[in-house]
Parts: C-alpha cells; sequence; structure tokens
C-alpha cells in the first residue's frame, strides 16, 4: 500500500522573509512554556493507553485534558477537540498549533489513513522519551563544564574590569617601565572598558542576524560542514541525526507505510542538512529500482553498520525490527559519547582557563618586581 504524499500537505505557513514581530512572539512562547518534549512523551503515552483500551479519540482527548493543571496546555486541548467535534481530524487539528511539529502531524496523519493511531501514538510516546533521555544526557555531560566555564570567564572579566586598571594606576604613578605581556594586558583591559557596549550591541545583532540566515539552505550547509568536522562533536551530532532518523523509519514501517514512503516523510522530517539531501538523492535512486542498502551506499553521512543491517532489511522483509535495533544501538552510543564529552571537556576547560588566568597573574606580577626595586 502506497501513499500520495502530496495530499499529505502541510498547512502550517512557512516564513519566507525576516518579522521581529515573529521573534518577538517566539520569545514571549518561550517565557510562558509551551508544549515541550517532556510533556508530550507523557501525552502520547497516555493516549495510546487509552486507546488501545478502546476508548474513542475524542474521550480520550476530554480524559487527558481534564488532567492538565496548566491553563494554557489546558486551553490547547480544548480547542484540538472542538475541531475534532467541528469535523476535523486529529492531524489536522494538531497541525493548526505551532506546539506541534511536521514530524508529529504527519505521522498521526498516516495513523488515521492506516488505522494504526494506537500504534503511532505510542512509538511517539517512545520517540519523545528517547528524545528527552538524549537530552538529559547531554545536559548532564555539559552542566559542569558550563559552570566551570562560566565562573571562570566572570573572573577573568572582573579582573580586567577592576583589579588590572588598579595595578595600572600603581605602575604610571612609579613610572615603572612595563613588559610586553603587562602592556597587551593592560591594552586589553581599556579596550574591554571603552568597548564593551559595542561588544554586547555587537553580539545582539549578530543573534538577530543569525535568526534571519538561520533557514537559508546555504548556512544550512555550512554550518552542519562545520559542525561535523569537529574532533568528536561532529559524530556525536551525526549518530543523534541518524537516530532520529532510523527511530523516524521504524515509526512509519511500524504503521505499514512502504520504504520509498518512509524516505520521503523522513527527509521532510530531519532538519540537519546532510541527512536531508542524502535523503532525498536516496528517494531517487530507490526510484530508479535499486533497494535502500544500495542507494544508502554512496552518501558518507550513513555508515557501514547502518548499511549492512538495512540491507538484511531488504532481503529479510523486517525494516521495522531492523530500525528499531538501529534506533536502540545509537542511543547507546550517543549515551557513551556523552559521558565521554564531558569527561574531555572538563580537564580542558580547566587547563585553558587556567593558562589564562596564569597570563594575567604573570603580567601584573613581574613589574611588582621593579616595582619594590624602585621603592627599595
Amino acid at each position: 500500500m502506497a501513499f500520495d504524499l502530496k495530499s499529505i500537505s502541510s498547512t502550517k505557513k512557512k516564513e519566507t522573509s525576516f518579522d521581529i514581530d515573529s521573534i518577538l512572539k517566539k520569545e514571549i512562547t518561550f517565557l510562558s512554556k509551551p508544549f515541550s518534549n517532556k510533556k508530550k512523551e507523557a501525552f502520547y503515552t497516555e493516549l495510546s493507553v487509552l486507546l488501545t483500551a478502546g476508548i474513542s479519540l475524542k474521550d480520550a482527548l476530554s480524559l487527558i485534558t481534564d488532567e492538565f493543571k496548566n491553563k494554557k496546555d489546558k486551553a490547547l486541548f480544548e480547542n484540538i477537540i472542538q475541531e475534532i467535534v467541528k469535523g476535523s481530524n486529529f492531524s489536522s487539528a494538531v497541525n493548526s498549533h505551532k506546539d506541534f511539529t511536521e514530524y508529529e502531524y504527519y505521522s498521526l496523519k498516516i495513523g488515521e489513513e492506516t488505522g494504526t493511531l494506537q500504534k503511532v501514538t505510542q512509538e511517539l510516546g517512545l520517540f519523545f522519551g528517547r528524545r528527552n533521555e538524549q537530552k538529559r544526557n547531554i545536559i548532564n555531560a555539559l552542566t559542569y563544564p558550563i559552570v566551570v566555564l562560566t565562573t571562570a570567564l566572570l573572573a577573568v572579566l572582573f579582573m580586567l574590569k577592576f583589579v588590572v586598571p588598579m595595578f595600572a594606576d600603581i605602575f604610571k604613578q612609579n613610572n615603572v617601565e612595563l613588559p610586553w605581556i603587562t602592556k597587551v594586558i593592560m591594552s586589553l583591559s581599556d579596550g574591554f572598558q571603552k568597548y564593551f557596549g559595542v561588544f554586547l550591541l555587537l553580539i545582539i545583532l549578530l543573534l538577530i542576524f543569525k535568526k534571519m540566515i538561520t533557514k537559508k539552505e546555504w548556512y544550512q550547509k555550512f554550518t552542519s560542514r562545520l559542525v561535523l568536522k569537529i574532533p568528536f562533536v561532529g559524530e556525536l551530532v551525526r549518530k543523534m541525526y541518524l537516530a532520529q532518523f532510523t527511530q523516524a523509519t521504524a515509526l512509519l514501517t511500524s504503521a505499514k507505510v512502504p520504504i520509498l514512503n518512509s524516505v520521503q516523510l523522513t527527509s521532510r522530517m530531519v532538519p540537519f542538512y546532510p541527512l536531508k539531501k542524502g535523503l532525498i538523492k536516496v528517494e531517487k535512486e530507490i526510484l530508479s529500482g535499486k533497494n535502500l542498502s544500495e542507494s544508502l551506499k554512496s552518501h558518507k553521512i550513513f555508515d557501514s553498520k547502518m548499511i549492512t543491517l538495512i540491507k538484511v532489511a531488504d532481503e529479510t522483509n523486517q525494516n521495522e525490527f531492523i530500525f528499531k535495533r538501529l534506533t536502540t544501538q545509537y542511543n547507546q552510543e550517543i549515551q557513551h559519547k556523552s559521558k565521554m564529552l564531558s569527561t574531555i571537556i572538563e580537564p580542558l576547560i580547566i587547563i585553558i582557563l587556567g593558562a589564562i588566568v596564569a597570563v594575567i597573574l604573570i603580567a601584573m606580577y613581574l613589574p611588582m618586581f621593579q616595582l619594590s626595586t624602585v621603592i627599595g
């Protein structure tokens, strides 16, 4: 059974230009805590249980809505229920709200068309559960290094703002000849004090500019290539997006979606440029007569382990099992690499920032020896 993807069109408006009002609205949404992935995990898991128990979709949504304590979440699902009562299907009602992604829309749409909505909601619960787990692993790995980095940077800025100028005044009053390293540090301190506002404005402008070009193809291409070249981090990012690909494909194949349609839909769902472009090319090769494993071989973004297992899936028609197995393996690797990243970053940050503080202290204390001679 195949699906006409043209009939599964998204009604979300595409942003074609920079709009300051849309940015302000996004910030407000962020501050008001939108329907997060953690909430989605609980929602889809509970919805799957209720649908399996034989409760109708409307009644299941009503039961879940009654449990929400957050007024915004309750209003969101009350609106979705009203749209369903008026005749809309669940996927269309979900698609009209920014809190939900295209991935959810396409998955629910196919679940409705194939009569596997209970299965799809179960898989969506697992999908967001794994995403939340990945996020927790990365946060756990980076929390300590970020705290150390922030503290050390604040200490350096404090020294440049208050300590260095104090020493500079003492040296000037006593006409002490300053070493070159001291002159460099004092110049940095002066520059920091004079141009702090300019630096801050520059950062704000860069963030606005980044917001304007985030969806540009050339920017996605450049940033993805840059990230992939970073030692260790690039491999971790690649594994994370491959896990998203295998998990999405496992969900779609479990809903009895043909592999070609699964690739087409996944290419729309995955935001990582190299993987998205790779899947678009894979789709064309499948249409030309190749199977999935042969199509993946010519693209570096896919590793040999994945290709070998997918070849087995092609021969045995076990796509759902193989893709679930790949998802499990990638998630285990991501967890392991996240811990390794933390282990590598922590001492590296301490060494680098320790060296910076040491240079500042040396620069300040070298003239002190000359000053003691002058005073003596």
